[in-house]
């Protein structure tokens, strides 16, 4: 499953999603890094993977991210 979120949402922030996701108690497979978009020199946002659980921020984006 993944789940993302903008860095900069004000109505859904990223911290509420991590407070969520956190509760779940999942294990993490791979910690905290940047993701890259092919050719951008700067990081697309990051990325954090779970036991069956992705989760996504997507930076510069607001509560519209996709």
């Amino acid at each position: 499953m993944l789940k993302f979120s903008g860095d900069v949402d004000g109505a859904v922030p990223t911290t509420g999603s991590r407070g969520w996701i956190n509760s779940l108690n999942r294990t993490i497979l791979q910690p905290w890094r940047e993701y890259y978009v092919t050719g951008a020199n700067a990081p697309a946002g990051s990325i954090i993977e779970y036991d069956g659980l992705t989760f996504a921020t997507v930076h510069g984006a607001g509560h519209m991210a996709p």
